[in-house]
């Protein structure tokens, strides 16, 4: 049978873990290990923690999952109005700015020649100005798992009192808009268990000898003899040489619990603030990809953060209103699901594009010109060479 979700206050927090048997009797705070073979992160048996809120499906090494955020109590975006439409144009770039750009172009370029841009003459330049619409959400997203250390003496704290709800525990969040992570021990959680992988001892079996800890000489192949009656000096006449690995004590010491026997077994909590952000550029008929956007900025004109933004309003463009209602519409309804939004943030570019045609040789090109970094897209550069290296 497939493991079933677990269901809390009609919320689900992962599936419930079958691996895990019930503990024997003996004292409380001892909980029974799985089989010796399983080297992943444990937990105490199914059922410990049923009584937790919040944390009823938590998973052994596997994580819970993604816990879906409390209810926000914000007011409602208001709409605010679009930028104003005397700042809308941007100056066409000059001639000579155009002409460096494309030798900066070609010198980047170890298979250019330098030629067009420098005696290539310019006959037409050509602005295709496009918007940029692009909207951010930063999120929090919080998951739990269950997390072993070696026990050495820490609190042991578990139904000490009632932990505290994943969404309840205190964080130290980034600045708006950049990423980050944190990994936090839930409060009394924490119990102690021998260590599942060496069941307790310590130390696991050395799995080179098979715990003999020496293993049979490969000069004279466990005889003590390498030709008649020539004692093999290899392994002094025993036949049997110390194993490497152990050094010959035929176990070593366990990596999980190090040699500590226990483990401190708790709930990890761990937290994830993402900027999601998606972009929207305007369909100009200048011919260059909207890909080649991705890498450069333009002149802001609308720049819009809260807790929620509503869609751009009263935009000349009808396709950045589009945009920004389909972007809006959808970022919060994806990631209020299994997040909690922080902040939103849209903003609107105005990025500049020019096509300049020109001649060399007696043959016409074009290339482009966009960006504040006047970077350069050339398919059709005419002196190229290939490059062969000895």
């Amino acid at each position: 049978m497939e493991n079933q979700p677990i269901m809390s206050h009609h919320k689900t927090y992962g599936v419930a873990n079958p691996g895990y048997v019930p503990t024997a009797e003996g004292t409380p705070a001892m909980f029974a290990p799985p089989a010796p073979e399983s080297h992943g992160p444990s937990a105490p048996p199914a059922g410990m923690f049923d009584s937790m809120p919040g944390y009823e499906g938590t998973l052994a090494g596997g994580g819970g999952g993604y816990l879906p955020p409390p209810m926000p109590s914000y007011p409602a975006p208001q709409p605010q109005p679009g930028p104003e439409q005397p700042h809308w144009n941007i100056p066409s770039i000059t001639e000579e700015t155009a002409r460096e750009a494309l030798a900066l172009y070609a010198s980047s370029k170890c298979c250019y020649s330098a030629a067009p841009a420098k005696d290539g003459v310019i006959t037409n330049m050509e602005a295709f100005n496009t918007y940029r619409y692009r909207l951010e959400t930063f999120t929090e997203s919080r998951s739990t798992e269950w997390s072993h250390e070696p026990y050495n003496g820490q609190p042991v704290d578990a139904f000490a009192q009632p932990p505290p709800g994943p969404w309840d525990i205190p964080t130290n969040p980034p600045n708006f808009f950049l990423e980050s992570k944190q990994t936090i021990k839930v409060p009394y959680t924490s119990s102690m268990k021998p260590c599942h992988a060496c069941v307790g001892m310590g130390r696991k079996p050395c799995h080179h000898c098979a715990g003999a800890g020496n293993k049979v000489c490969w000069v004279c192949n466990g005889s003590g003899y390498r030709h008649g009656e020539d004692r093999c000096n290899h392994c002094s006449g025993r036949g049997r040489e110390n194993c490497n690995f152990c050094h010959g004590r035929g176990s070593s010491q366990c990596s999980v619990c190090h040699g500590k026997q226990q483990l401190l077994v708790y709930i990890s909590l761990t937290v994830k603030w993402t900027n999601n952000s998606e972009s929207f550029v305007v369909e100009q008929l200048s011919g260059l990809s909207a890909a080649n956007f991705d890498k450069v900025s333009g002149k802001e004109l609308y720049r819009d953060s809260q807790y929620m933004v509503y869609p751009v309003v009263g935009f000349p463009d009808a396709a950045v209103m589009q945009a920004s209602q389909r972007l809006v519409s959808e970022h919060q309804g994806k990631y209020s699901q299994s997040s909690r939004i922080l902040q939103q943030r849209q903003t609107i570019e105005l990025i500049p594009v020019t096509k300049v045609t020109y001649t060399w040789k007696g043959n016409t090109h074009i290339y482009f010109v966009y960006g504040n970094e006047f970077k350069v897209n050339a398919d059709d550069y005419p002196a190229t060479c290939c490059c062969t290296i000895m």
